[in-house]
């Protein structure tokens, strides 16, 4: 009986031990080679699939628009099965080796000529890949955005699980904050490197050894993060926030028939657990997911509902109010996501031209989305304790969220509209003297506009949705923001699918050709200017339009507690999948 009790309380006493700082190392060595590997293979995969699958750009681009909605998707879904079923540690350690077997896969299409079509130099006309060779392909993509499901949405909240044990303890929060600075310091230096390095040796090396080294990391980052499990902190899985979402939208269904009170009536809802006794007015059907109907049939003898899929709290309904209400703002984000993840054409673009830097080096096409990473950075650094003091000195008040995507918008319109003024520079200078080369260099602008425009929008839309939405929703705000860019992705294929086609039926040539002296990418850059310019008309009347909710007022906001709150959310930024 003693043995047994000494047994007890060593076991209890290990637990209390597990989690903390000791932990960090694994979990950031996770993060850090995961992202090292996965964008080192985005950056140059247009050239990939067109030096390699004999695809044209459109193709290609198509494909890559697919694979990063996919991937941008995935995590929502990843974020749901942790939450409700398998908790974080578990989807991490499948994401990670999901990950891992389809950078393996995409090697083995490097390394195995058979998997590949013939190379078009050998060929009078180019061969395309057969479907088994596709397939094998895609089979890789699929494996990596699966992946990406798992370890992105639950990195950051599993090292915040590890460090926030004890909340009565002062020092907790500081180093919650401490682990946020270095993770996204680590996530932050991981996409530089591999936007340059990585990029780099696929240039000099080849895709062979391009394509293994990511390989070699993704492996690390599985077994640090495995190598860490005795000493992880791992909660249980509990009921989702999306779960309870579409538990009111199934109850306002199943009692469409019903007929509410004129005057909201205590009693008549289900608030159990809730702030609200009552719903409010505004979207009033949903009202119906609520209101006890036969207090005999919906309830327990202890007051808790027969059946949550048909009675839900108030609270519940004034969550899915509250996301229906951001709606019309989230919409404006799908096309500054078509405009910023471009996939490849600015590859195309640094290929054509002048990347030299002295005699003997030149920047790698891929590497040239480094700058919008260096100008994002930058933003985000100096805008808090430069730019917003000055602005709120000039304006009186702090720029509001809504000011901050509205910019973020123009900014990418203008992006978009350099991106154009500058190819239609080099065409001229290429179609004037061939054997010049207009120098890359002027690549730097339309970047360093895009990365300011996704710290501006991108973060932006996380402190607007953890603002507007109840707290007990604020890890939706990341969800949003994913589910926009994967809605981007898609769109944006629909868009490049029809600039090719209307482009070949009015002048029998793609703007978007293989040869880009051949083409106009300036002509459909200016397309994605135009929708751009036109989405911020779009934005400026759903901003005139809307009303901040009543118990958030962001005139004079200005508390460390908040400031603190969505620093923290906008670090659960995920980078742009480029």
């Amino acid at each position: 009986m003693e043995n047994s009790h000494i047994h007890h309380e060593s076991k209890r006493g290990f637990a209390e031990r597990k989690g903390g700082m000791k932990t960090m190392p694994f979990i950031i060595a996770n993060e850090t080679f995961e992202k090292v590997a996965s964008y080192g293979l985005q950056a140059n995969m247009i050239l990939y699939l067109m030096t390699e699958y004999n695809l044209n750009p459109v193709s290609a681009a198509k494909i890559l628009f697919t694979w990063s909605a996919t991937s941008n998707f995935m995590p929502i879904i990843g974020a749901f099965v942790s939450d409700s079923y398998l908790g974080r540690f578990r989807v991490i350690t499948l994401g990670s080796i999901a990950t891992l077997l389809g950078m393996i896969i995409l090697w083995l299409t490097a390394a195995i000529p058979n998997t590949r079509p013939p190379s078009c130099p050998t060929q009078k006309t180019c061969f395309l890949p057969s479907p088994s060779q596709i397939a094998i392909l895609l089979t890789s993509f699929a494996l990596m955005s699966i992946g990406t499901g798992g370890i992105r949405p639950c990195s950051l909240a599993f090292g915040a699980d590890q460090l926030a044990q004890s909340k009565s303890d002062p020092k907790t929060g500081r180093t919650l904050q401490r682990f946020f600075n270095w993770y996204y310091v680590s996530v932050g230096l991981s996409v530089m490197i591999a936007v340059t390095v990585i990029v780099y040796i696929q240039d000099v090396k080849g895709w062979i050894v391009g394509f293994g080294v990511p390989v070699i990391l993704m492996a690390l980052s599985t077994a640090f993060f495995t190598l860490g499990s005795p000493f992880y902190v791992k909660k249980e899985a509990q009921q989702s926030v999306f779960t309870g979402l579409f538990q009111v939208v199934a109850a306002a269904i199943k009692k469409r028939h019903q007929v509410l009170p004129i005057d909201n009536i205590d009693g008549m809802y289900y608030h159990r657990g809730s702030k609200l006794a009552t719903p409010t007015q505004e979207l009033r059907s949903l009202n119906k997911a609520c209101m006890i109907t036969d207090p005999a049939k919906d309830l327990k003898p202890d007051g808790s509902a027969q059946n949550p899929w048909t009675l839900c709290t108030v609270q519940q309904v004034e969550d899915l109010k509250s996301l229906i209400k951001v709606f019309p703002i989230w919409s404006t984000g799908i096309t500054i996501s078509i405009a910023m993840l471009q996939h490849g054409f600015p590859v195309l673009q640094a290929t054509a031209m002048d990347r030299h830097l002295g005699p003997n080096f030149q920047i790698p096409a891929g590497s040239f989305g480094v700058f919008s990473l260096l100008a994002l950075t930058a933003w985000v650094a100096i805008y808090e304790p430069i730019i917003g003091r000055v602005l709120k000195k000039l304006t009186g008040k702090r720029p509001s969220n809504l000011f901050r995507l509205g910019a973020g918008l123009l900014i990418s319109t203008g992006s978009m509209a350099v991106a154009a003024l500058v190819e239609s520079a080099r065409l001229k200078e290429a179609h004037r003297t061939p054997e010049k080369k207009m120098s890359a260099l002027w690549l730097i602008p339309q970047h360093c506009l895009a990365g300011i425009a996704e710290a501006l929008n991108f973060i932006g839309q996380i402190e607007f949705y953890y603002t507007e939405c109840p707290k007990n929703m604020s890890s939706v705000g990341v969800a949003l923001l994913s589910l926009g860019m994967a809605v981007g992705n898609l769109l944006g294929d629909v868009v490049l699918t029809i600039v090719d086609g209307v482009s070949r039926n009015l002048s029998g040539v793609s703007w978007v050709p293989r040869d880009i002296n051949k083409g106009h990418y300036d002509y459909y850059y200016w397309v994605l200017a135009i929708m751009s310019l036109v989405n911020f008309f779009y934005f400026l009347l759903c901003s005139w339009l809307y009303r901040y909710r009543k118990d958030f007022v962001v005139k004079g906001v200005d508390t460390k507690e908040y400031d603190e709150e969505i620093l923290s959310k906008s670090r659960e930024l995920p980078l742009p999948i480029r």
